[in-house]
């Protein structure tokens, strides 16, 4: 195998020049670099990319913890992510904890070890905010908070919730069903709300996860018009036949039910319970989705659906991904004095891509007395259309 010593015999050159051009650092004449890529080429030496990586502190491997990449949600996901940090040079290492069985405790400590340069979490944990603030390395959350100063990324489900709501208003609807995870999930990060703040965005206050907020806002909007509505339990989101037990308990429990909202999977299997039941679409009962992945289009009927972005979350995730990188690294460079004084206080707000995100501190989060500083990127959602709804 022709390695480094080889290319520097040929061109003349010592190994610590050649190692300068093969790793991009450092000064090389002109006539220098040209006669040790000359040998390269003759010799066909391919340089060692971890070895490279590793020697500007780097691995260029990016952790990315689903829950499953069985459901649609998290293969599309997965999939722009992947887009997302290969445009950045960067490599995606893969944990599906549903599937492989374990829980994130493994490649947190591969991170902590340098075994990769951050982690996109985008599962649920059962650890608190302080396991994941002890880290020390770059985090990134995808639709859930972990902890103070660790970035999150997600879609706006206030604004579904008014979307969905607002159709459903419109259209009539009287009795709603809505399928979702477990009910725990709605206020599993503290027990009790803060005093006189009890309508004021719930689901960033007592919860991990922000995607709640997407039932608490249609609740809100359809008990404001009288309009009855129902949660029904799907179970983890890994469990597909929750999602078709939910489905065939609407209508069981349930007869003048007139609407169903569900993610993709729930939306789904609704669409084929009231077509075995010979029930009408959209005429006797109405089918909205949440997230809008390719699942709306092989339902038996297109669904109308409330369409997450992914292109941009991902894309926000890699931007706030390299800024965490960025920063870490900055934070292992022994630093000099500065004659600069320090800004008077720290922006959690800043640029990035993708279509008009919402970049900030929720105000809600901050008054619960969860209090730490979050930044959150709020991507907006559409409503896309289709033939399950008036």
């Amino acid at each position: 195998m022709v390695g480094m010593r080889d290319v520097a015999k040929r061109a003349g050159a010592s190994l610590s020049t050649v190692s300068l051009v093969v790793n991009g650092n450092g000064y090389v004449s002109s006539e220098m670099r040209g006669r040790i890529e000359r040998a390269m080429a003759d010799l066909d030496y391919i340089p060692n990319e971890l070895a490279r990586n590793l020697y500007h502190g780097r691995t260029g491997i990016i952790g990315m913890i689903v829950p499953t990449i069985r459901h649609p949600f998290f293969a599309t996901l997965t999939a722009a992510v992947q887009r997302a940090l290969s445009d950045k040079g960067l490599r995606t290492l893969l944990c599906s904890t549903a599937d492989a069985g374990h829980g994130e405790a493994e490649y947190v400590d591969m991170l902590r070890r340098h075994m990769m340069d951050g982690i996109i979490m985008a599962a649920h944990t059962t650890h608190g905010k302080d396991y994941w603030t002890s880290i020390g390395r770059p985090v990134v959350a995808f639709d859930r908070y972990l902890g103070p100063r660790i970035p999150v990324v997600r879609a706006d489900h206030r604004q579904e919730g008014e979307l969905v709501a607002d159709l459903l208003l419109r259209t009539g609807a009287r009795h709603v069903a809505a399928i979702g995870g477990p009910r725990e999930q709605f206020h599993d990060w503290s027990g009790r709300l803060p005093e006189g703040i009890a309508d004021t965005g719930r689901s960033a206050l007592d919860t991990t996860f922000p995607t709640v907020g997407r039932y608490l806002q249609l609740e809100r909007r359809l008990d404001a018009e009288g309009v009855r509505s129902e949660y029904l339990e799907a179970g983890d989101v890994d469990d597909f036949a929750g999602y078709a037990r939910a489905a065939h308990e609407v209508f069981e429990r349930y007869p003048d039910v007139d609407a169903i909202v569900a993610p993709d999977v729930g939306a789904a299997y609704g669409v084929q319970e009231a077509l075995a039941r010979g029930v009408r679409i959209p005429h006797d009962v109405q089918v909205v989705a949440y997230d809008g992945t390719y699942m709306t289009r092989t339902a038996g009927l297109r669904l109308t659906a409330v369409q997450q972005d992914f292109d941009a979350m991902a894309s926000m995730m890699g931007h706030r991904m390299m800024e965490a990188i960025d920063a870490d690294a900055a934070r292992r460079v022994p630093s000099t004095p500065s004659t600069t004084p320090p800004p008077a206080t720290a922006s959690l707000s800043g640029p990035g891509p993708g279509p008009g995100p919402v970049v900030g501190v929720p105000a809600a989060l901050t008054a619960s007395g969860v209090g730490d500083p979050v930044r959150e990127d709020v991507i907006p959602v559409t409503m896309v259309p289709g033939l399950t709804t008036r």
